[in-house]
């Protein structure tokens, strides 16, 4: 039976388990379909010595990325119909939540199948404590030909693959409201370098609209924002060196990208402290708010919103990034004991396929990996986004999304970006940063 009959008894598996979700709480069952559309007695999905059952640990429960998760499970199963799927999402605190219910089942040597992770320097705890299976049979000559040889490294850890991307988002996008830049008679595409957008953002202000859509309640988008500044101010050796914690020369550079930041919340909203991001990018639907820079996870409140792009909204390289793609990549890891090994492996792999990576990105607001995924069937903003990424001569990892520094450095920034979002004190702000990443 496919996953696609929703009329009748033949409900869909999906909808079985949607249904057992909101009965039973938090942890949600996907049982196997028999031949009249009901979930069958295949497995107890209470034992957890049932190796047909995959648990899976994630933070997507919300909007795209649910439907996301949901077209990523529907192709699984058709592949795989013995299998029980048991979701066990933990969303919130940027992660946070779902790094302790994962490491609390490890201490209790209760691992899940799998679970999602930013890959890069995400990984390195896992990696240390020796938690994580080898998954250089999953990543087929197909797998390794088709992913480019960034996202592969990040896959790794010490020469070994131990996570299978699925998609990549990209951080270092400037997008704005069409009609409203057009209003004020900027180009956002002649904007070179993030001083100069200053300049922009100054004669927005003067066309009564706010410049930049941008919420200081959460460190988070003031991370993302000041990494993005500074890569686009001082080059990508000096990022680079950044990450690398190589501070020697970097006081200057540091300080300046955070002098900027703090020039540019002259022109948030005034209730930019009291709203969350998406209420933010809200501005830049309404036409109050002429720019935001967000990772392109933005881009489908604009569609909801009925917006069309290129002729309502569009989007350029933040000032100063052009040629460079600043990746925000999911992934799932294996965990060593595993509960389901065999169908654990047939989901990395499955992970890891062109059918996969179609099915999930495009109700994810996002791009495969893989670089033979057809590109037509995208919709517009998406190809765009695709070019941009075969096109361009880098792609980085981010600090804010875990994949370009260890996860206690990454929050010991985050809590100096919390400081400086209350004292705005540019210098002592910076002494701290390279105090945090410095040797």
């Amino acid at each position: 039976m496919g996953w696609g009959d929703t009329d009748g008894s033949n409900a869909s598996r999906r909808a079985v388990l949607r249904r057992v979700g909101m009965i039973g709480g938090t942890a949600v069952v996907l049982a196997g379909c028999t031949s009249d559309g009901n979930a069958s007695d295949d497995g107890d999905a209470n034992d957890p010595d049932d190796t047909s059952q995959l648990e899976l640990i994630h933070w997507w429960t919300a909007g795209g990325e649910e439907d996301a998760l949901e077209a990523l499970l529907d192709g699984f199963l058709e592949e795989h119909e013995e299998g029980v799927i048991e979701e066990n999402p933990a969303p919130g605190g940027a992660g946070s939540a779902l790094n302790a219910a994962v490491q609390s089942r490890l201490i209790d040597e209760e691992p899940p199948s799998t679970f999602q992770i930013w890959p890069g320097e995400a990984l390195r705890p896992f990696v240390d404590s020796n938690v994580l299976a080898a998954l250089d049979d999953i990543w087929s000559d197909d797998m390794r030909e088709a992913y480019i040889d960034s996202v592969r490294e990040l896959s790794q850890r010490n020469g070994v693959y131990v996570a299978v991307p699925v998609n990549i988002h990209r951080l270092n996008n400037l997008f704005y409201n069409v009609d409203v830049v057009e209003d004020v008679g900027v180009d956002p595409r002649s904007v070179d370098d993030p001083e100069t957008l200053l300049e922009v953002f100054e004669a927005v202000a003067d066309a009564g609209y706010t410049p930049l859509a941008h919420q200081t309640q959460d460190a988070w988008p003031t991370v993302q924002l000041w990494e993005t500044v500074f890569l686009g101010q001082h080059g990508l050796e000096t990022f680079q060196s950044f990450l690398d914690g190589d501070v020697d020369g970097l006081a200057e550079p540091v300080a300046e990208s955070l002098s900027l930041i703090e020039r540019y919340r002259e022109h948030v909203s005034p209730d930019a402290s009291s709203i969350a991001w998406d209420e933010a990018n809200a501005q830049v639907i309404t036409g109050d708010a002429a720019f935001t820079h967000q990772g392109d996870w933005a881009a489908g409140h604009y569609s909801s919103a009925e917006l069309t792009y290129g002729e309502e909204w569009s989007h350029v390289a933040f000032p100063g990034t052009d040629g460079v793609y600043t990746m925000v990549l999911d992934s799932f890891v294996m965990p060593d004991p595993n509960p389901s090994p065999e169908l654990t492996s047939a989901f990395l792999q499955y992970c890891g396929s062109v059918d996969a990576q179609r099915r999930f990105n495009q109700p994810k607001g996002s791009i495969p990996p893989r670089t033979d995924v057809p590109a037509e069937e995208f919709p517009p903003f998406l190809q765009d986004q695709m070019a941009d990424f075969d096109a361009s001569g880098d792609q980085l990892p981010t600090i804010t999304h875990g994949s370009a520094i260890h996860p206690a450095t990454k929050n010991q920034l985050e809590e100096a970006f919390a400081s400086f979002l209350e004292s705005w004190n540019v210098e002592t702000t910076a002494e701290r940063l390279l105090e945090i990443v410095g040797p």
